[in-house]
This record gives structure tokens, sequence and C-alpha cells, in this order.
């Protein structure tokens, strides 16, 4: 490959929250591991890879200049978004004024979500349901009504579109938040799904929030599907919101952006997002994105989907073979797995909490998959060199399962 995804990257003392930040949030953040064993980080929803050089070139380039006053955005930061949405997602008519600012994907979800409901309103999630949606609709005032995802015959998860209309109707819900690729799951939703849900959505006049944020990392034999592109309708009533930073691993820079067709709907999150005076874009940022959607980025990302394949690949089929009693379902998009060890847990006698315990104790620093909604589940993120998703299968099978 001409990109380096097998060096091992040492973060330590470099302000990131996946190495320097254990045991500082008490059941959130693992424990340091025992004496003997390195830190291998799969937990934070971050990649254990040097970005493409594309990105830092831009960034020092631009702070070379050494003013960093106001500044306005050019052209060339809507033609790459608009370029990149085209070429990858084939979408089509999109142009800069339908594309917004956001300093992050959860703040668009608020912000779209103040422009159409009012505190308390309930809003329609699925369930397994990804934490930052429960932390900051929860925060705000906003009601959670989970629709659980159900796995079919073959293990994939699927939605419960009959459950869905009955939660709509119940509890007359007019907002559901779309995860999609979904997260914790994996899923990448087929178009079929996509228009089955949205014509529920038209069917009871419901906004949807598309969170679009891990579409770039779809895995080999799936391609992502834009909520917007399957309808007139979902056009009209869809506020999808995108970043580079899951792609690129910039969470840490800040800077996501929102798409919304309809003019009416535009206004109002337009006027919501605003309303703060602090949801504004970063200079540094803003160049980070349009290195990141260079055509060097298009090519690194291209490489980091075959190795996150391989990676997930080698995992899934590790643990299948090795830790009977822990189910999961391959991923075919994001880098995360969610493990489902209830039955590991029952037939040792374990609880989930000593069995991810076990784990940071031996340097495998995984995530709890309780406030995801999985009573006994485990998130482990997979985005890291080949080598240490190896190591970390080692230890768990030879220390914990």
């Amino acid at each position: 490959m001409k990109y380096d995804f097998t060096s091992i990257l040492d973060r330590r003392g470099r302000d990131a929250m996946a190495v320097d930040g254990l045991s500082e949030k008490p059941g959130f953040a693992p424990s340091g591991p025992k004496e003997g064993f390195d830190l291998i980080p799969m937990w934070v929803a971050d990649m254990n890879f040097p970005a493409v050089p594309a990105i830092p070139q831009a960034i020092i380039s631009r702070a070379r200049h050494p003013a960093y006053g106001y500044f306005q955005p050019p052209a060339e930061y809507f033609d790459a978004i608009i370029q990149w949405q085209t070429d990858r997602n084939g979408v089509t008519g999109l142009t800069k004024e339908c594309v917004g600012y956001e300093n992050g994907v959860l703040g668009g979800v608020l912000s779209a979500l103040g422009a159409v409901c009012s505190q308390g309103d309930q809003v329609l999630v699925h369930s397994p349901t990804y934490i930052g949606f429960t932390g900051s609709l929860t925060n705000c005032g906003y009601r959670l009504v989970h629709s659980p995802l159900v796995r079919d015959g073959a293990g994939v998860w699927r939605m419960d579109f009959e459950d869905m209309e009955k939660q709509l109707t119940e509890n007359r819900i007019h907002a559901a938040i779309l995860c999609s690729p979904h997260n914790p799951c994996g899923r990448v939703w087929e178009r079929r799904e996509l228009e089955q849900a949205m014509e529920l959505f038209r069917k009871h006049d419901v906004f949807v929030i598309s969170d679009e944020i891990w579409s770039d990392l779809t895995l080999a034999g799936h391609r992502h599907i834009p909520t917007q592109s399957v309808s007139e309708d979902a056009r009209r009533r869809t506020v999808a919101l995108y970043a580079p930073s899951k792609t690129f691993n910039l969470a840490g820079l800040i800077g996501s952006y929102r798409i919304v067709y309809d003019p009416w709907l535009r206004a109002r999150v337009e006027r919501e997002a605003s309303l703060s005076h602090y949801n504004s874009m970063n200079e540094l940022s803003m160049h980070a994105l349009i290195g990141a959607y260079s055509p060097e980025g298009r090519e690194w990302v291209d490489e980091l989907r075959q190795v996150l394949t391989g990676n997930i690949d080698y995992a899934t089929d590790f643990i299948r073979e090795h830790f009977q009693g822990v189910e999961l379902f391959k991923p075919e998009g994001t880098y995360m797995l969610y493990l489902d060890c209830t039955e590991w847990c029952a037939q040792h006698g374990k609880t989930i909490g000593a069995l991810l315990q076990a784990g940071w104790d031996v340097g495998v620093a995984w995530q709890d998959g309780r406030p995801f909604h999985g009573p006994c589940h485990i998130r482990m993120n997979l985005a890291l060199p080949l080598s240490r998703v190896q190591e970390a299968m080692r230890r768990l099978e030879k220390y914990v399962f």
C-alpha cells in the first residue's frame, strides 16, 4: 500500500483521550492495564493511524501566514464538499446554499431538532443507540423513544417497521433520528430499507435527522446510500449531517456540516444553529477538510477501507472460532464491533462488568456497551494496525475468555 497503516502510532502525551484519559471518567473510561501489559486503545471511536499527509500539509500551509483573524470560507471549501458528495455518494443537485456549518454532528442534530421540535417532545431513535444521542437529547430536554433493531435469521440487524409505526402513532412523534451507517451495530442500510423507512416518515409527517458521519467508511461489498437520495420527499424532509472527522481522524479539530435542500427547513435550522453565537467555523479545521477531500485523501480512504475490512474479517473470524458464547454481527460499515456476551457470561457465571475489567487488566481497552442499550454488550474499536488487533485477540483468548 502507498500509505502507512502498519506502524504503531505512539499517542502518549499528545492529549489523546484514548491513551491519556484512562480512569478519568469512572464508569466510562477504562482503567489502566496491570503491570506487564501495554495499552491497546480500542474504546474511543477514533483511529490509531497517522492522517493522510494532505491534511497536515494544508494546515501547516495556512498556519505559516501569521494572521488568524476573522475569515469567511472560500469557494474552495464548498467545492470540496460538493465534489466529495458527488464522487463518493452519487449526489446530484447539491449547491453551496444547501451546505451549512456545524461544530459537530451532535450539535447539528440539536440544531435540526430545535427547528422542528419543542423541549419535552419525543424523538424516535433505534436501539442499540449511539451514546451521544442519549446524552445530548436528554440534556436538552427531549425524550427518546426507542424502536429496537431486530436480527433476522441470518443475524443481520433490521429495522422493525411495524414497531416504528406503532411508536410514531402512539407517541405522536414528529421527529426521528436515523443513523446511517448505524452506530454501534455497523449496518449499512440498503436502498429498499431506506425507502421503506422514509415512506413511513412521509406517511406520518415526521422530520428526519440523518447522521451520516460514518458514510465514507463502508466495508468491502457495501455502499452508502444517502437518505436524501431515495425520494423527492426524503430530500425535502431530511437534514443530513456529515463530517470528515471519523473518516480522517479529525475529531479533535472540530468541524462538521449539514445538507438541507428544502429552503423553509434550511432557514429554520440555520436560525437555530446561530442562536448560541458560538457555532462557528475554525479556519484550520476548514483547511483540514479541504486537504482531506483532495485526490490524495480519496486515495487514502480507499486504502483505509481495505485495511478496516481486513481487520474486521480477522477479528470476527477469530471471535467466532475461539470465544464460544459471544455473538456478533460482522459490520458492513464503521470500524466498531458490538459484542453480545450474554450467553458467555451466563455460562461462566460472570457479570459484564467483570468481563470488561478482565480485558482492561491485560491492556485491551474496550468499551462498555450498556450505555448503548446493550445489556450485556461490549463495543470494540478495530481502527488500529492489524498487529495490535492480533495481539488484543491473543490476550483475550489467553487471559479473558
